[in-house]
């Protein structure tokens, strides 16, 4: 479903060229919305799904912060590791079985959208589900074009996935806008775990070559019609 994939967009642009391929899509199709902590990735995603059903397609949306590792593990080798934050913060294990198996192509449709709860720092389990033969699934999440889940354009799990383009001054504005621990400053060394973990993927796999689509998402676009 890739070989005719314009490489990058605007945001506004990219949402009507993703409705525009969706429409013609057979059985379920796996997209994928990466970016840096802070690139609008759940907002894109949800105004992507919002355009979708508008279009009549059934949509199921799932965010890959419900399924992160407890504390134990994402805290493992230290907590203020960026190695750590790039290697441990998710529970691929766990997602793989409970969402990309059964909503793949050959799946049983059967999942799940949540195993952890942030905020209580608890496990939890969603009821299951049973997803249409036709549907399309909207996954977003950091670090999605990680080798386990996308080695290349040519290899990967994702029928389409997007990254999300936006300079880490921009996403470091908007994460502390968010939340008082994270200062807007990319380079404070209170950052330290969660930008130099970023750079770490950034570095070793390359999410904007291997991404079908790149969106440049700094500003605001205009509303999609």
């Amino acid at each position: 479903m890739t070989n005719d994939v314009v490489n990058k967009l605007d945001a506004g642009s990219a949402l009507k060229w993703l409705r525009a391929k969706l429409r013609s899509r057979v059985g379920r199709t796996l997209i994928g919305v990466d970016g840096v902590d802070g690139a609008g990735k759940t907002t894109f995603a949800n105004e992507l799904a919002g355009l979708l059903r508008e279009s009549g397609l059934e949509v199921i949306r799932i965010s890959m912060d419900h399924y992160l590792n407890p504390q134990s593990k994402r805290y493992a080798q230290g907590r203020t590791s960026a190695k750590g934050f790039f290697e441990d913060s998710y529970d691929y294990e766990r997602f793989s079985d409970e969402v990309l198996e059964p909503l793949g192509h050959g799946g049983s449709g059967r999942y799940r959208t949540a195993a952890y709860d942030l905020d209580s720092e608890s496990e939890v389990h969603s009821p299951w589900r049973v997803a249409p033969d036709h549907a399309v699934v909207i996954i977003d999440g950091m670090f999605i074009h990680r080798d386990e889940l996308c080695s290349s354009k040519q290899k990967k799990i994702w029928d389409i996935s997007i990254w999300l383009e936006v300079p880490f001054e921009e996403s470091f504005h908007r994460m502390a806008e968010r939340d008082q621990k994270i200062t807007s400053d990319p380079e404070d060394p209170r950052n330290a775990r969660y930008y130099q973990g970023q750079l770490l993927y950034l570095q070793s796999c390359d999410p904007a070559h291997r991404a079908d689509l790149v969106v440049e998402n700094a500003a605001p676009h205009d509303p999609v019609d």
